[in-house]
C-alpha cells in the first residue's frame, strides 16, 4: 500500500504548468437585520503571512487583491456592530470570488464595556452546545469523503459508530430524534438508504459544493426549530455565481458529481448539480452480496429585485436502489447476509420556496415546501421469487409532507425577539405483509391524513454594562392524529438561555429546556389484522435539557469548552412486539416503529464534553473532541439499562497544515468504547417454525443491550495539491481511510449450520430444530482513495 501512495503523491508533485497569479475578493456588507448597506466597513483579509485591509465606500461595498490563490480569513469590522469574521475564503486566479457579510447590530450600551472582537460567535437562543462548519471544513476532512454527516462526527457529543453508516447520535439520544433544515426549509433526511422512521443511512444525499456553511446544535435549540430531540442541523446553501457560468466536476470514492452555476439575469443566480453513484462496480469486484446505486439532484434559484427582499427556490431529490448479487455466496457470511437483506428502492425529494422581506427593523419569512418519500422492500426466502408462497416482506410506504411556516426577527434597542407559527399537512400510506417470528403474518394498509401546528416565540435581551445576555423562548405544538396530541397546551415547550462575560475572554454559558416530538409515521399508521389504528393513544415524546460550561476564546481564533449536559425522557414509545423501547432502534436498514407501541418508555442521558479547537491560524487549524456519557432506558420491565447508544467515552481529533505551493495535509482520529447490544435468544432462534421465517438469531428480550462491542478506533490520512492554472483550477488528492486497519469485533451473526447441498441440519435430538452456529462480524478495512475536483 504504501509503495502506491508514494508513486501517487511523487506523480501529483510532478504536475506542473500552474499560474502565480492574483486574486480578488470583492463583497458587500450589510446590517442583518434589515439588509441595509454598513458603509466604511474595515474589511482585513488575512493569510499566514499577511493581512490586506481596505474600507468598504458609501454603498457598503468593498474590493481586495491577494498577491496569490489560496484560502483566507476575513475580518470585518465597524462601530456599532459585532465583529464579523469569515473563515477560509478561498480566492481563484482570473476569478472574482463574492463574499456577503451579514453584520448583527451590537445590543451592548457602547461604552461601557470593552469585550475585544470574538471569532466564535454565541447565539443569544443558543449560547452553547452550537458549532459552525464551513465548506472548506468539509471537503478537506479525511476519511469523511465530503460527506456533511461523517464530518459531524468530529464534534463532541457525536458518537463515532464502528459501522459504515452516517447514523448521527448525539448526547446518547437515538438517530430519530436529529432534524434537518436547508435554508429554513425542513427535509426529513440527508443521506440516502435512509431509515424510515429514523434519520441514517449510509451516504450522505447533499452535495457539499452547495454548502457554504452548516451550523450543528447538539443542545439549546431555538424556539423556531421544533420536533427534535437530540440536535438541529441548519445548513446554509451558497448562491450560485452571479459573474459568469461556471462549472465544477469531482470524482471521489463512490460517486461523480457535476455542479453547474452562474448568473440567471441581471438579479437572479442559480446552481445546480447531480451525482451518480458507482460504488456498485467496487461492491461486485469485490464479491459483496449487494450491490447499492443512488443518484441525487440539487437545485438552488435566488432573486433579489432590490435589498428590501430576495426570494429562494431549493429543490433536491434521490433514487436509491439495492439488489442483490446472488453470485457472491461461496462463505457463509455471504450467504448469511444474502439470506437477510432485502431488495430495496427509495426514491425523495424536497421542494420549497422561501420569501423575505426586510423593514427598518426587522424581517419576515415566509416559507413554503413539500416533502415526500416512496420506500418498497422485498424479500423471498432463499431469494425465489417464482412462487408466492416464500415471500416473507413485501412493503410499500409513502411519506408526504406540505408546509408553510411565517416567522418575524426584530431588534428594538437591546431587545431582540423571534415569533411565528407553522402548519403541515402529512399524508402516509402503508401497504405491509411480513412475516415475523412469534407474530405470524402481518398484513394491513393504512393511509393517514392529518394536519400539526405550532406557534413559538423568543425574546433575547442583552445587558451591555453587566456582560450578560438572557433568552427566554417557547413553542405550543399539536396535531389532529389523536385526543392525545391534539390540545397544544400539554406540549407547552419552554426554554430559558444565559450567557455571562467573565472578563475579556472567559464566558459562563447554560440552557435548560422542555422539548418534543411527535412519533414517527410508522407509528401513527400501524394497524391490526381488523385494519384499525393500534396506536392512538400516543403522545408527543418529551425531553429535558440541562446544559451549562466554560468557554475560553484565544487570541489566534481557538477556543477551548467545557460542557455537561443533562436529557430526562418521557413517553418515549415502546415495541410491544420485540418489549424494546424505540429509543434503541434506527441503526439499521428497514422501518422503525412499524408494530404496536405504547408511550411508556423512559429514559436519560447524562454527560461532560471538551473542546479545544482552531480555526485556520498560520496554515494551522484542529479540533480535538473528548466526551464522557452514560445513556439509560426501560424496556418491556421497566428496568433502567443500557441504551444502544451508550458509548461512553468518544474521542475524536482532526488536524490539518497548508503548505507552500498550494499542499495541505491532514489526519483524522476517532476512538469510542464499545456499544452495547442485545445477544441472541438461542433456544428460540433454534427453531425451525422461527429461523424459517427470519433467517436469523432472536434477541433474548430478558438480556437487551447486557453485552458489548469490541472498542472502535481509527485514522485517516488526506494529502491534497491544488494547481492553479488561468481559467480553471485542479484539485489532486490521496485519502485513506482506517490507515491501519483497525478491526472491531461487533455483534456475532447467528446462523444454522448447512449440509452439502446447503440446506440447514437439523438438531438430531430435536427435529423441530436446526443446529446453530455464530460467525466472527468484524467491521473495519483500509479504503484508499484517489480524487480529483476540477472547477472551471
Amino acid at each position: 500500500m504504501s509503495k502506491y501512495v508514494l508513486i501517487t503523491l511523487l506523480l501529483i508533485g510532478s504536475l506542473s504548468g500552474a499560474y502565480a497569479q492574483e486574486s480578488t475578493l470583492e463583497g458587500r456588507v450589510f446590517n442583518s437585520i434589515n439588509n441595509e448597506s454598513i458603509p466604511f466597513a474595515v474589511a482585513v483579509l488575512k493569510d499566514a503571512r499577511s493581512a490586506y485591509p481596505t474600507t468598504a465606500d458609501s454603498a457598503g461595498r468593498f474590493k481586495i487583491t491577494a498577491p496569490q490563490p489560496g484560502f483566507y480569513n476575513l475580518e470585518v469590522i465597524m462601530s456599532g456592530f459585532k465583529t464579523t469574521f469569515l473563515f477560509e475564503i478561498q480566492l481563484k486566479p482570473e476569478r472574482v470570488t463574492r463574499v456577503d457579510v451579514a453584520m448583527e447590530p451590537d445590543q451592548k450600551n457602547l461604552g461601557e464595556v470593552t469585550i475585544s472582537a470574538q471569532p466564535f460567535v454565541r447565539k443569544e437562543e443558543s449560547p452553547l452546545s452550537m458549532r459552525s462548519i464551513g465548506t472548506a471544513e468539509i471537503k478537506r476532512n479525511p476519511g469523511g469523503n465530503r460527506d456533511i454527516s461523517r464530518i459531524i462526527q468530529s464534534l463532541p457529543g457525536v458518537a463515532s459508530p464502528p459501522t459504515f453508516r452516517n447514523d448521527i447520535i448525539v448526547r446518547g439520544g437515538s438517530p430519530n430524534e436529529n432534524r434537518f433544515y436547508l435554508d429554513g426549509i425542513e427535509i426529513p433526511n440527508i443521506n440516502h438508504f435512509a431509515t424510515q422512521g429514523a434519520s441514517g443511512g449510509p451516504v450522505g444525499l447533499l452535495n457539499v459544493d452547495f454548502i457554504n456553511e452548516v451550523d450543528f446544535y447538539s443542545g439549546a435549540f431555538p424556539a423556531n426549530r421544533g420536533d427534535a430531540l437530540s440536535s438541529v442541523m441548519d445548513i446554509k446553501f451558497k448562491d450560485g455565481r452571479s459573474d459568469k457560468t461556471g462549472a465544477s466536476f469531482a470524482l471521489g470514492a463512490t460517486d461523480l458529481a457535476t455542479t453547474i452555476e452562474g448568473p440567471a439575469g441581471d438579479k437572479a443566480t442559480y446552481i445546480a448539480s447531480y451525482r451518480r453513484s458507482y460504488l456498485q462496480f467496487l461492491f461486485a469486484a469485490l464479491e459483496l452480496p449487494f450491490l447499492p446505486t443512488y443518484n441525487d439532484f440539487q437545485l438552488k434559484y435566488k432573486y433579489k429585485p432590490d435589498n428590501k427582499q430576495e426570494f429562494n427556490v431549493l429543490a433536491l431529490g434521490a433514487y436509491d436502489v439495492v439488489s442483490l448479487n446472488t453470485s457472491a455466496n461461496e462463505t457463509e457470511a455471504q450467504r448469511y447476509i444474502l439470506g437477510n437483506i432485502p431488495q430495496n428502492s427509495q426514491w425523495n425529494y424536497t421542494v420549497g420556496g422561501s420569501y423575505k422581506r426586510y423593514s427598518e427593523r426587522s424581517f419576515t419569512t415566509y416559507v413554503l415546501s413539500r416533502n415526500h418519500l416512496n420506500n418498497e422492500a422485498v424479500k423471498y426466502r432463499n431469494n425465489d421469487d417464482s412462487n408466492e408462497s416464500n415471500k416473507i416482506l413485501k412493503y410499500r410506504s409513502e411519506e408526504i409532507e406540505n408546509k408553510v411556516r411565517v416567522e418575524n426577527t426584530a431588534l428594538r434597542g437591546s431587545w431582540k425577539i423571534n415569533s411565528g407559527v407553522n402548519l403541515q399537512q402529512s399524508l402516509y400510506t402503508n401497504d405491509t405483509y411480513n412475516q415475523i417470528p412469534f407474530i405470524g403474518h402481518v398484513v394491513y394498509q393504512s393511509e393517514l391524513d392529518f394536519f400539526l401546528y405550532g406557534a413559538f416565540a423568543q425574546v433575547s435581551k442583552t445587558f451591555g454594562g453587566a456582560g450578560l445576555v438572557l433568552s427566554l423562548g417557547t413553542r405550543f405544538d399539536g396535531n389532529t392524529f389523536g385526543n392525545e396530541m391534539k390540545n397544544p397546551l400539554e406540549q407547552f415547550s419552554p426554554r430559558f438561555s444565559l450567557s455571562k462575560s467573565l472578563g475579556e475572554r472567559f464566558s459562563f454559558n447554560a440552557n435548560t429546556g422542555i422539548y418534543y416530538q411527535r412519533p414517527a409515521y410508522t407509528i401513527l399508521g400501524f394497524r391490526d389484522a381488523e385494519g384499525r389504528l393500534t396506536n392512538t393513544n400516543v403522545r408527543y415524546i418529551r425531553s429535558e435539557h440541562v446544559v451549562a460550561g466554560l468557554e475560553y476564546q484565544n487570541k489566534t481564533n481557538g477556543r477551548i469548552t467545557v460542557e455537561g449536559f443533562y436529557k430526562r425522557y418521557s413517553r418515549y414509545p415502546l415495541g410491544l412486539q420485540d418489549s424494546v423501547s424505540i429509543a434503541n432502534q434506527g441503526s439499521d436498514f428497514g422501518i422503525v416503529g412499524d408494530e404496536p407501541v405504547d408511550s411508556r418508555s423512559r429514559g436519560f442521558s447524562t454527560g461532560v464534553e471538551v473542546l479545544l479547537q482552531q480555526k485556520l491560524f498560520k496554515g494551522f487549524y484542529g479540533i480535538l473532541a473528548y466526551t464522557l456519557a452514560q445513556s439509560k432506558f426501560t424496556n418491556f420491565d421497566d428496568r433502567l439499562v443500557a441504551s444502544s447508544w451508550d458509548y461512553r467515552h468518544t474521542i475524536s481529533m482532526t488536524a490539518g497544515k497548508t503548505f507552500a505551493k498550494n499542499w495541505e495535509a491532514g489526519l483524522r482520529f476517532r476512538y469510542s468504547s464499545g456499544s452495547p447490544y442485545t445477544p441472541y435468544d438461542v433456544a428460540n432462534s433454534s427453531l425451525r417454525s422461527n429461523w424459517d421465517i427470519s433467517g436469523q438469531g432472536v434477541p433474548d428480550p430478558e438480556r437487551i443491550n447486557t453485552v458489548r462491542n469490541g472498542d472502535f478506533a481509527q485514522l485517516d490520512i488526506r494529502v491534497d495539491k491544488k494547481y492553479y492554472f488561468k481559467s480553471w483550477t485542479l484539485d489532486l488528492y490521496i485519502d485513506i481511510q482506517n490507515l491501519f486497519n483497525y478491526q472491531t469485533e461487533l455483534r456475532p451473526y447467528l446462523t444454522v449450520e448447512r449440509n452439502a447441498d446447503g440446506s440447514p441440519k437439523e438438531n438430531p435430538s430435536d427435529p423441530s430444530r436446526y443446529l446453530l452456529t455464530e460467525l466472527q462480524n468484524t467491521n473495519g478495512t483500509v479504503i484508499p482513495t484517489i480524487g480529483l475536483i476540477v472547477e472551471l
